[in-house]
């Protein structure tokens, strides 16, 4: 078991845990360089680095401390390939949006959106979430999303843009970024509705910041956006990609079992292999209905006939 964590906290999250253990029996208060403050408790360490913006937790008690002070539990948490936790824990109201789809030649465009705020943060960590990419089993996705949809205090909006509506917009906005944009706009706007005071957005990055806040100022949505490279470090982030990503996959299996071909992710060699496969058995004229037409693969299974 690991006894070495760290944890991206905001300086005001980190303030308010200062306060809590400068008032909690057994932890004495000691000096460590860069850090802004320290404590010294049961087998315990804990130290924040305000530069970084990360509380470093290490001792035989890491996961006592995470589970009854920070009120996290070691073993549901995000965990990185490093082997230390690490999450950000903004529990300020903020939206989270995420996508998945968006690099697989087959299957739709899926845009996701979780709300959360000093109630909820703590709970979507506690359920496992992060970044979708990070956890390889489908079923565990889909577990995790079926419990963030029936948390208390959760507010969450998921669009899913099938390949013939995906092939149509991409037309009209004539690239990925915009389509991009739009949908992510028409995610906030959805939440925006369901949480009225809910002050900011937050994205991973995917294009220049005056692209999302066009089409958001298009809807009239009073809400601040922030896109952030790596975003889904963010619980609310981190949630949204596993909406995004467990309707996405759900809507691969069906379509694929429905067309009775396989539909592979990505768009390497062998999705180019699967493509011709289900050009044979359904017609060229179907691949619109299951397949995003831009990518290149469109080009080798159909040999520039599209």
């Amino acid at each position: 078991m690991a006894h070495q964590y760290t944890l991206d906290l905001s300086p005001a999250d980190a303030a308010a845990l200062c306060s809590k253990l400068r008032q909690r029996a057994g932890y004495e208060e000691s000096e460590r360089p860069y850090a802004s403050f320290c404590f010294e408790g049961p087998r315990v360490n804990v130290a924040y680095y305000p530069k970084r913006k990360r509380l470093l937790i290490q001792g035989s008690g890491s996961d006592e401390f995470l589970e009854f002070v920070m009120l996290v539990n070691p073993g549901e948490g995000v965990i990185h390939d490093s082997g230390k936790r690490e999450a950000l824990l903004d529990s300020t109201p903020h939206f989270g949006i995420d996508e998945s789809g968006k690099g697989d030649y087959f299957g739709p465009l899926v845009i996701a959106g979780v709300y959360s705020d000093e109630h909820t943060a703590g709970q979507l960590l506690k359920l496992g979430c992060r970044d979708s990419k990070a956890i390889h089993d489908d079923k565990r996705i889909h577990t995790i999303a079926e419990k963030i949809k029936t948390l208390p205090g959760i507010a969450w909006e998921i669009i899913c843009i099938g390949p013939h509506r995906y092939n149509d917009l991409y037309a009209e906005f004539g690239n990925l970024n915009r389509l991009l944009a739009w949908g992510h706009a028409r995610v906030i706007a959805a939440l925006h509705e369901k949480v009225p005071t809910c002050p900011r957005a937050l994205s991973d990055q995917f294009a220049k910041e005056w692209v999302l806040k066009s089409a958001l100022n298009k809807r009239h949505i009073p809400v601040s956006l922030e896109q952030r490279t790596g975003g889904e470090s963010d619980i609310a982030v981190a949630a949204a990609s596993i909406l995004a990503r467990d309707r996405f996959v759900h809507w691969v299996q069906q379509t694929a079992h429905a067309a009775g071909c396989e539909l592979p992710l990505g768009c390497a060699p062998h999705v180019t292999k699967a493509a011709r496969v289900f050009v044979q058995k359904h017609g060229a004229e179907k691949l619109k209905d299951v397949a995003k037409l831009h990518f290149k693969v469109t080009g080798k299974v159909l040999g520039g006939l599209l």
